[in-house]
């Protein structure tokens, strides 16, 4: 299996959990759990950045090292492009479960009032 398989896999559930989150009716209610894609964008640039600094770091002194067998080859110095699903997952990903889980959470203070 090779990483990009492993990502697309991932990255696909990410992705549908952020559909799910913009398009969900509490999130798009309540300002305080709706999503930014301002802000998406900009801590998308931010980590992505910082990825490829400590990758290239942690692979450089060899603390991390990948299978050339399993990774496409294109590189970034001296880390795989690979790497940056990661920090494209948690982008996606954890924005988007606050959101949907602050939007049930605020459905629930509601109902209680």
């Amino acid at each position: 299996m090779t990483y990009w398989l492993l990502n697309t896999v991932f990255l696909a559930g990410a992705v549908a959990v952020l559909v799910f989150a913009l398009r969900s009716r509490g999130a798009q209610r309540s300002p305080r759990s709706r999503l930014h894609r301002s802000a998406l964008v900009v801590t998308a640039s931010v980590l992505l950045v910082l990825t490829a600094v400590f990758d290239n770091i942690m692979i450089g002194v060899g603390l991390v090292d990948y299978d050339d067998a399993r990774i496409s080859g294109i590189k970034l110095g001296i880390m795989p492009v690979e790497d940056f699903a990661y920090t494209i997952f948690a982008v996606l990903a954890l924005p988007a479960l606050w959101t949907l889980l602050g939007a049930r959470r605020d459905d629930r203070a509601d109902e209680a009032r």
